[in-house]
């Protein structure tokens, strides 16, 4: 049976896609040395502070998430400041997801990430490490 441990990331002053990929990286298990890619023995990653992630150059401006309806004229564009008012823990999801094999195993490994936008969070039952990434 494979031991999934609980880490927590403070996403305070670092880039986002530095989190993102060192998250991705905990969620498949690819640092242990029983890494198989069509198994699931990752971490489950708790992100805090999802809000002070760091981005540069105009990302803050220039940057912009899509959705289409399907429909003649259904796209909707936001940008990250709308985006991030509308839902603060989405740009850092949607950069885990995109880092992550796109096969029906990431659906199941996507479950283990819980993104807060705040330190706050409810999992101080699973004892969680904090982890610190390299600025």
């Amino acid at each position: 049976m494979v031991e999934s441990k609980w880490i927590i990331i403070d996403a305070d002053g670092i880039s986002l896609g530095r989190v993102a990929s060192f998250a991705a990286i905990r969620l498949m298990g690819k640092y242990k040395s029983d890494w198989t890619p069509y198994a699931d023995n990752g971490d489950f990653v708790v992100i805090v502070n999802s809000l002070k992630a760091k981005l540069t150059g105009r990302k803050k401006t220039d940057k912009e998430y899509h959705f289409h309806s399907g429909y003649p004229g259904g796209l909707k564009t936001f940008s990250y400041r709308d985006m991030i008012k509308k839902d603060p823990t989405y740009p850092i999801f949607q950069a885990i997801k995109g880092m992550l094999p796109k096969n029906k195993l990431s659906n199941a490994v996507l479950k283990k990430v819980k993104i807060y936008p705040d330190e706050n969070h409810p999992h101080l039952a699973q004892q969680p490490v904090r982890v610190e990434i390299k600025k």
